[in-house]
């Protein structure tokens, strides 16, 4: 059986001491980068895998990371867990997962229980830190009074920092700015909004940007829905407007799924997308550029936000590391750090009709 490569072997291919393989893989600051670039080449040339359990036992560090999510199938939550089980591992280390109960988000004080039962279970797998995926206020709220060890780092639009907790974002705002300007570059006067529930920060966000943007541009709302993220309710508002004489010349959806609802109706309806109505979307789901017509659309950089997450993770740990109770040290509060959005142009949209 051929035996697998170890420390020594990388340090032996990578010309440098078994101390500084050993730095190369604890992340210290002090080697040069051709020496770490040399040394990861070695590894990856060698199939090297570090002992995890050896190296907590040097440098006190577990090298797990514990996500809490709320247990949502929506696009944004699921995606954003996805890249950051990807990017995390890609920093060496391994994720550990609690989702809270789907629908708990309704009942405040369970909520509340179930996100401190999520970060205590975390606390006893010594977690170097807890990423909380907090797609609705309610989650943000939840997380009042609770007390973690671990350092917390929140994913969540519209949130300011705290000293109890760091926070990482898609600028959704920008996004919805960047779609609604693009309509009234188009030469569109007349911009509605079918938004997303009003407890989602995404939603909260996408319509800010879309309100915002048409008062820099000196226009009125031309009326605003709250749907519910599902094609059903882009479908029923579709069929509502389709009927009226006086709608307006371009719907802006809070996501793609309510555009795809929108264009089903208008489609049955016989008014034509976009000679008629523009409507555009945001996520950029697989698929959207085959709808009828391909839908424009705001597509979010997921592996960008994982990227910032573990930035902050890093951050935190390292403050933690130099408090002897291992609790992260009070950090500065300030904007929070966010990826922004790429507005993706396609066929469902065109100047208004004359």
């Amino acid at each position: 059986m051929t035996r697998r490569a170890g420390m020594t072997d990388v340090a032996r291919l990578a010309g440098v001491s078994h101390q500084t393989v050993s730095r190369v893989i604890n992340g210290h600051p002090s080697v040069r980068d051709s020496t770490r670039e040399r040394v990861l080449a070695a590894m990856a040339e060698l199939q090297y895998r570090p002992n995890r359990l050896a190296r907590a036992l040097v440098t006190a560090r577990s090298g797990l990371l514990g996500v809490v999510t709320s247990g949502s199938a929506r696009y944004g939550p699921m995606s954003t867990l996805l890249a950051i089980e990807e990017t995390a591992r890609g920093s060496d280390y391994a994720v550990h997962v609690r989702a809270v109960r789907p629908g708990a988000e309704s009942d405040p004080e369970s909520l509340a229980e179930l996100l401190e039962a999520a970060l205590a279970e975390l606390d006893t797998q010594a977690v170097e830190a807890a990423v909380v995926i907090a797609p609705r206020v309610s989650v943000v709220e939840g997380l009042d009074g609770i007390v973690s060890r671990a350092p917390l780092v929140l994913v969540a639009a519209g949130v300011e920092p705290t000293e109890r907790f760091d926070v990482v974002a898609v600028d959704q705002a920008a996004g919805a700015r960047a779609v609604t300007r693009h309509l009234i570059d188009l030469g569109h006067e007349r911009i509605g909004h079918l938004a997303g529930p009003r407890d989602w920060f995404d939603a909260r966000e996408r319509a800010r940007g879309w309100r915002e943007e048409l008062a820099t541009a000196g226009l009125t709302p031309a009326g605003e829905w709250e749907g519910d993220w599902t094609a059903d309710a882009g479908y029923q508002l579709g069929l509502e407007l389709a009927r009226e004489p006086d709608r307006p010349t371009a719907i802006v959806a809070s996501n793609d799924q309510m555009a795809l609802g929108l264009l089903r109706a208008f489609g049955e309806e016989g008014v034509r997308v976009p000679e008629d109505i523009s409507v555009t979307g945001f996520d950029d789901i697989e698929g959207t550029g085959y709808f009828r017509p391909p839908l424009t659309t705001v597509r979010q950089d997921f592996e960008a936000l994982a990227r910032l997450v573990m930035g902050r993770v890093l951050a935190a740990v390292e403050r933690a590391a130099e408090h002897d109770d291992g609790r992260s040290a009070p950090r500065s509060p300030g904007a929070a750090p966010t990826t922004m959005p790429e507005l993706v142009i396609r066929a469902s949209t065109a100047p208004p009709p004359h």
